[in-house]
């Protein structure tokens, strides 16, 4: 009776300390993963989950992330219930592409490309390497952190601007040392000059956010998710991508400038001027032809600033155009960051 009574008084003590062990065991897991799953829980869905924390890694001239709102209301209807593959041929900071990932669970591929060699290496990194890129990533950051003063953190930019600009790099360095630029620069701005080389100004931002490492880890699993491919080169290559089945692109091109200062399409040495607008238009125009294929395109809106200037209206009179406001933090003179519209171009309805 002793001894069935001394089992009976364990018997749950034991039980508690097999759940303990599996709940810690899952816990430790999960942090490892960056997934919470807890034992005797249902595995959720693996698409539902996708991305959820995906958003962009770089600070982008142009970036959609205060668009991404009204961009939502002329996205296709035909996306929500039907799997599709994303191509963005302009893909900048990624806003619109880590939102698209987010929020459409049902994108089976997609395909990103940028003429910009260093940003396409950093999503390249960021998808295969993430953690090598965030163990030297961070040690970058403390080593900035422990310079004493703003002028020997102005220094060490500068030094890391020289690095960056005249050093061959393996791909790691160098995204290690874009994504450290781009925190401590003037405004997050990325612009080179005739030569191809980066000569943004130190920015005084003496206490940044350098190394991000969830950032970096959702990005990863986002575009490993996706089986996003990644290319480095003309928009027009991003057509040879296309699969069978419904593809949605997003094009957001260089800007076209209101005036003369107000280019921020610098951010490669090669020019897109109006005739690469023109050409842009002649790709939409093709892929329109493709019943499987359905556009949108932002662009600035040159008309508002002076109604005498209807480029896009004239040359994109064949599709719907409509406007959307925007903010814009980058520029110079703080008093000129403002709203202004942009115009909205898609070839459905």
């Amino acid at each position: 009776m002793r001894i069935r009574l001394s089992l009976y008084r364990r018997t749950p003590f034991l039980s508690f300390s097999l759940y303990g062990l599996l709940w810690w065991t899952a816990y430790v897991w999960s942090w490892k993963t960056k997934e919470v799953r807890f034992p005797f829980c249902p595995r959720q869905n693996d698409k539902k989950m996708m991305s959820t924390e995906a958003k962009p890694f770089l600070k982008w001239a142009g970036g959609k992330g205060q668009l991404l709102s009204q961009l939502d209301e002329h996205l296709p209807e035909v996306l929500q219930n039907h799997e599709f593959i994303y191509i963005e041929p302009f893909v900048g900071g990624g806003a619109m592409l880590f939102h698209m990932l987010r929020q459409f669970p049902n994108i089976t591929h997609a395909v990103i490309n940028d003429i910009n060699p260093h940003l396409v290496t950093a999503y390249r990194v960021i998808k295969e390497q993430p953690g090598q890129l965030i163990n030297r990533l961070s040690a970058l950051e403390q080593e900035y952190f422990s310079q004493p003063d703003e002028e020997a953190k102005r220094e060490y930019f500068l030094n890391v601007r020289n690095i960056f600009n005249e050093v061959e790099l393996d791909d790691i360095d160098r995204t290690k040392y874009l994504m450290f630029l781009n925190r401590t620069c003037f405004n997050g701005l990325y612009r080179v000059n005739g030569k191809g080389k980066f000569n943004v100004p130190f920015g005084r931002n003496l206490h940044p956010t350098i190394c991000n490492a969830d950032t970096i880890l959702a990005d990863s699993e986002a575009l490993n998710r996706a089986d996003v491919t990644i290319l480095n080169g003309d928009f027009e290559r991003t057509a040879d991508e296309m699969r069978d089945g419904l593809n949605f692109f997003y094009f957001d091109p260089p800007y076209r400038p209101l005036n003369a200062t107000s280019s921020f399409n610098s951010y490669v040495k090669e020019e897109f001027n109006d005739d690469e607008q023109t050409r842009l238009r002649d790709f939409c125009a093709r892929l329109n032809e493709q019943t499987n294929v359905r556009w949108m395109l932002s662009n600035s809106d040159c008309s508002a600033k002076n109604p005498e200037d209807t480029f896009f209206e004239d040359i994109y009179a064949d599709f719907n155009i409509h406007r959307v406001y925007a903010s814009r933090a980058i520029n110079a003179n703080p008093s000129k960051r403002g709203k202004l519209t942009e115009l909205l171009i898609k070839n459905y309805e």
